[in-house]
């Protein structure tokens, strides 16, 4: 447990969160549930930074995203360059609350994977987005 100096405002760092609206179920504490009710909401959150990010790193690494082969180029490079995979994973995790990130450490591979999937989802629905950032 944290010594209260260095606490983190739990409360704070969910009301950021927007509200989004999913089947309840039953079972606290599982992995699906903490997609849902956490996840979900800061990949939301934090769509905008991670659509920065991932453009940042095709900057950096001079790609160039053919408008025919943008989805494949992107799925390559998170799937593929682990600077970047660590960078999304710590985006998220960064804005978890101490209870959240304490079930994260019990799930760690499983969670990395359904997030790193979801955060491929949302940057290649928005791979236009992405090229038109990596340019500027």
């Amino acid at each position: 447990m944290l010594s209260p100096e260095f606490a983190r405002p739990d409360a704070a760092l969910l009301a950021l969160r927007p509200v989004i609206a999913t089947e309840t179920t039953n079972s606290d504490g599982t992995v699906g549930t903490f997609l849902h009710a956490t996840l979900r909401p800061v990949l939301k959150l934090q769509n905008n930074l991670l659509l920065a990010v991932v453009a940042d790193f095709v900057r950096d690494h001079h790609i160039i995203l053919r408008p025919t082969d943008q989805h494949h180029q992107l799925t390559e490079l998170l799937g593929r360059n682990t600077k970047l995979r660590y960078t999304v994973v710590g985006l998220v995790t960064g804005i978890f609350t101490a209870e959240e990130y304490a079930f994260y450490r019990q799930h760690r591979s499983e969670l990395n994977r359904r997030l790193l999937e979801m955060a491929q989802r949302r940057v290649l629905d928005q791979a236009d987005i992405v090229a038109a950032l990596a340019v500027v």
